[in-house]
């Protein structure tokens, strides 16, 4: 048994992990009540503690992780019980920041794997989801803190209309019904587009690369053999 092998933390969680951030997006749906940034927070936090368990995250990962839930509970209980835009706008900027830790030690994890399987596939997916989301939040806490629209015309974005704009934008589709008029949103989104797509060329590309069906295996095994 190598060392360490009975400290490594269980590699069969990331269904998990992916379940919490359809449940947070599903949160992230409804009507904009006060106590929704709390609820959120706390979610995220299971959220981004089942990825870095699984994940087996470095010590000075789970530091980070954990200062940044401190400062994320406290927003998100100073907007609970005294509720304004800048609150809010902070509780939006922890949330993001929670959701920018795991990724980091996910892609740590999924270099290590020899073989590709379900979870290195299910991992891969829920790193590039949880930066979708991280980004999304961003854009709430920018529409939140500034003294003019996100939007332009289209106003401040709800929660919402956030996330489905930072997913339009880390994939590239741009369906222009949302764009940012000023700074700092408008840096956001590119830095957003150029890990959008680096993330795909090089993480999941090398997902792809090393995956291989058990019945191709075998084929490749006995041709292999017979030559």
């Amino acid at each position: 048994m190598e060392p360490g092998a009975l400290r490594r933390p269980p590699r069969h969680g990331y269904a998990l992990v992916l379940m919490l951030i359809v449940a947070t997006y599903v949160l992230a749906l409804m009507p904009g009540e006060r106590w929704l940034p709390t609820v959120l927070l706390v979610v995220q936090t299971g959220t981004v503690w089942q990825a870095l368990r699984v994940s087996g995250a470095r010590a000075a990962v789970r530091a980070v992780s954990v200062a940044v839930v401190a400062l994320a509970l406290v927003a998100a209980a100073f907007a609970l019980f005294a509720p304004g835009t800048t609150l809010t706008g902070l509780a939006f900027l922890a949330a993001g920041g929670l959701y920018l830790v795991a990724p980091v030690s996910i892609v740590r994890d999924l270099g290590v794997h020899r073989r590709v399987d379900l979870e290195t596939m299910l991992g891969a997916l829920a790193a590039y989801l949880l930066i979708g989301m991280a980004f999304g939040f961003a854009y709430a806490c920018v529409g939140a803190l500034q003294p003019g629209p996100l939007f332009g015309d289209a106003g401040d974005p709800a929660l919402s209309q956030a996330l489905f704009f930072s997913f339009v934008t880390m994939t590239t589709t741009g369906f222009g019904d949302l764009v940012p008029v000023t700074n700092p949103a408008q840096s956001i989104a590119v830095l957003e587009a150029l890990i959008g797509q680096l993330f795909l060329v090089t993480a999941v590309a090398k997902v792809v690369e090393n995956w291989r069906p058990r019945g191709w295996r075998r084929t490749t095994e006995d041709t292999g053999e017979a030559s």
